[in-house]
This record gives C-alpha cells, structure tokens and sequence, in this order.
C-alpha cells in the first residue's frame, strides 16, 4: 500500500511548526501505523534527514503513549483502538492522511508529534491516592464489595491516561480523565476516607494546569480507547458539589 503523509514537524516548544509532505510507499496492509512511521522513519535516516519524532512504549494498546491526531480524530478513525493498535488496511491505498500531536494548551509540543502530558501526573499526583497500610498484602476477602460497586470502579480504572478526550474536546477539557481517576477510587471502600478531599484537590489542579471546563460536546468518550463513559464527570461533579458545600460550613 502506498499514502502521501502531512506531518506535523516542530523543531522544539519555542519554534514555529508547519506541516512537511513525505511519500509513505511500499507498506504492507498488516503493519501497525506506528510500524508504518518506523518505515518512513528509516528512509528519512538513510536520505540524513531528521526522523519524525512520536511517542510510543508498549505498543499493545495499554499505556495511551501512542497521542496522534489521525485525520482530524485521537488516535484515528476506529474505535476503542489506540494509535498502535491501528492497522494500515483501515486506511485506503493512495489515501492522504494528516498527523497531528495532541492540541491542548495544556499538553505542550516538545517536538514533531510529541507533546508534554505531565499535567495529567500532576493531576493524579493531587488525589489519586488512599490511606492504605504498608507492607504485606491485605486479604483480598477482608474488605466485601458489592459487585457492581466493584464492576463499576473497574470500569473507571480502565482509564490508561492517554489524553485523547482532552485532544477531542473543543474546550481541551480533561474532566473524563479526572472524573474516571476520581470515580475508580470514590466507588470502593478504601477511597472513601480520602474521597472529598480527593475530588476537590483533582479539579483544583485540573484548573491550575489550564484545562477547560466540560460543556457535554460528548466528543471525549467518542474518541476514548477504553470507552470511558461521561457518566463518571456527572459522578464527579456530584462528588465535587457535596464537596465544596461541606469545604464552606466547615
């Protein structure tokens, strides 16, 4: 299969960007996208031309590293699948496609596609956390949780971080990614001492990074590899308004 590339290439944070064409040619329908920019990558090296720099780590669709806007989408055009987990077949042959970094003033560009998502360690660094005895493991029967509860909590956990529902929303907000790593804790047993606290300190840091505010565009869960549903933000803006109202009383 042969495409025409439009890559986003920006030498640092401070330089101005712009979009360079390359010639993807030769790329077997199998490959993964992130294969398919290795192969351009080591045409660009033997011509000694500077490499397209992208994230990337585990690339079995886990860690969310692999932040590229595809044709205008997070990760690209299907769903619940990473950018590594997407496969040149779904692309058709001769097609033009654009690659973008991730667009927030939040996530800043390092270089080419590569952006800087540290707020969202920031953000879990604020709350994403329980009181907890160290040491040995606690009996896994020791604390019952219902199971919805518990299917509920795992299903908000799925959250691997990756950024797209910031990249997809119109206001850059990153309200499902702290209203998934709020829930996941506030469900079970263990998060509840923390769990007022948690939801204040998270939104605070959320808007201390830049983020925007949510206004039900829907586009985060459209675009989110695990199918992270918006019902966790209503979770934590319920969370978030019991907790203000004590915070002022107190």
């Amino acid at each position: 299969m042969n495409f025409k590339l439009r890559v986003w290439r920006q030498e640092n944070p401070k330089s101005e960007g712009r979009f360079a064409n390359y010639e993807a040619p030769d790329i077997p329908s199998d490959a993964s996208f992130l294969e398919m920019l290795d192969i351009v990558n080591e045409g660009l090296i033997l011509k000694g031309d500077s490499p397209i720099a992208f994230d990337h780590d585990c690339r079995e669709g886990i860690c969310g590293m692999c932040s590229l806007v595809i044709n205008g989408t997070p990760h690209g055009p299907e769903k619940a699948t990473t950018t590594c987990q997407l496969y040149m077949r779904h692309f058709r042959d001769g097609q033009t496609i654009h690659i973008e970094p991730f667009r927030a003033k939040a996530f800043p560009v390092i270089r080419d596609l590569v952006v800087n998502r540290a707020a969202f360690d920031r953000i879990q660094q604020a709350g994403g956390f329980i009181t907890a005895r160290a040491g040995s493991a606690p009996d896994g029967n020791a604390v019952p949780i219902a199971k919805p509860a518990a299917d509920l909590a795992m299903d908000a956990a799925a959250c691997i971080g990756c950024g797209a529902c910031v990249a997809a929303c119109p206001n850059s907000s990153a309200m499902l990614f702290v209203g998934a790593k709020v829930s996941h804790l506030g469900l079970l047993p263990q998060g509840q001492p923390e769990r007022m606290r948690r939801v204040l300190n998270m939104v605070k840091t959320m808007d201390n990074e830049g983020f925007g505010n949510c206004t039900n565009h829907y586009e985060c869960e459209a675009v989110c590899p695990a199918e992270i549903s918006v019902a966790f933000i209503a979770r934590m803006n319920r969370d978030y308004a019991i907790a203000s109202v004590r915070e002022s009383v107190e």
